[in-house]
Parts: structure tokens; sequence; C-alpha cells
């Protein structure tokens, strides 16, 4: 899919780190009411599945951002739907004691034609949710098409694009696999939020 001069240019924009707005240090409002995102933020993309979650952590300074742990939690085929949420329960909760994030940022809920699928999405989301809360982390969501337009400049980008600019955005030596590389891609986007790269602010959950 081909993109235009000024997609381009966003794109260039966001590679080199000139934006508008005042950086992360913006209300965020949510789950604790009111405040501010620090300095130095740490926020914990979930790109929620039930055999493959990714998610992604990144600390957001004034002028960078750095990517502080990423990848999957990968659960076989042969596995119950019971035991995989226990595996994404216990995983993600390892994952938020390692360095604790002060928010956590979701895959907003999309249309899906096969109600069974949209169910066992829907637990394993449910799954790293519950971690969150439980640690009394704030959750925001964004939807995928938004992400996307932060990230790349465009809201129907190819996976592929969305891993390649990740890869860029955090200076990493590979672009990430699918899963990881969406959970860095929410994490970014929510970031990018309060630097006026998307129209609208993420939904807390």
């Amino acid at each position: 899919m081909g993109i235009s001069r000024n997609q381009l240019e966003k794109m260039r924009q966001r590679l080199a780190g000139r934006a508008p707005g005042p950086g992360v240090e913006a209300e965020a409002g949510g789950a604790h009411g009111h405040g501010f995102l620090r300095d130095g933020a740490i926020l914990l993309g979930i790109d929620p599945s039930l055999r493959g979650t990714g998610f992604g952590m990144i600390r957001v300074r004034r002028r960078d951002v750095e990517a502080l742990d990423y990848g999957v939690i990968a659960c076989p085929r042969n596995w119950s739907r019971s035991r995989c949420l226990g595996e994404i329960q216990k995983q993600m909760t390892m994952i938020v004691a390692r360095q604790r994030p002060d928010c956590c940022v979701f895959e907003g809920l999309f249309f899906a034609q096969n109600l069974k699928t949209a169910l066992i999405m829907g637990e394993a989301r449910g799954a790293s949710l519950a971690v969150a809360g439980a640690c009394d982390v704030p959750s925001y969501e964004i939807a995928p098409r938004k992400v996307k337009q932060a990230i790349v400049g465009f809201g129907a980008a190819q996976k592929q694009a969305v891993a390649l600019m990740v890869q860029r955005m955090l200076k990493l030596e590979a672009p990430p696999g699918s899963d990881a590389s969406d959970a860095l891609a929410l994490a970014l986007a929510f970031a990018h939020s309060y630097r006026g790269f998307v129209a609208e602010r993420p939904s807390a959950i």
C-alpha cells in the first residue's frame, strides 16, 4: 500500500522526535483520577491472545523512548483454555512485578465475525486486565487502527510496517515478532497521544 507525501513527512517527524505538545507530562486521568505521567514513566503494552499474548514495556522520557522488556507469553496448542489463561495470569504478574509500570495499554476490542473467537480473545484480555487491576495499575485501551495511525501514519498499515517503525523508534537491532511489536506499538501510541500524534486520548478501562 502506498503512502502520501504528508504521511511520509509525519513518519519522518516521528523518527526525528519532532512532535507538538509538552511530552508525556500531560493529564492522565483514568483509574487514579488525576495526576500527570511523569518524565521516565514506564508503560506496558499488552496485545492479548490465548496462544500468544504479546507484551512490550517502554520507558518514556522527554526526548527519548527506551525499550525495557518485550516478548510473547506462548501457550502450546495442546493446552486447555483454562491452563492458557492461568499461564497468562502467572507470567503477566511476574512481568508487572519485575518493573512496575505506571499504566497498562491494551488493544481495544474489535469486531469479530466468529463469536467463539471473540469470547476466547475476551478471556485472554481479561486474564491480563485482572492482573493490572489486582496490582492497582491503571489500564487504558486504544483501537487497532488508531495505534497504526499513531505509529505508521495511516490506520490500514500492515503488521510488517508497524514492526519496522517500532524497531526504528526504539533503536532495536531487529524488528520484534508481530505480537511483541504490536504490544510495543500500543505503549508507543499511548505516549504519542500525549505528544499530539493522535487526535483522541486512550480510553480508561
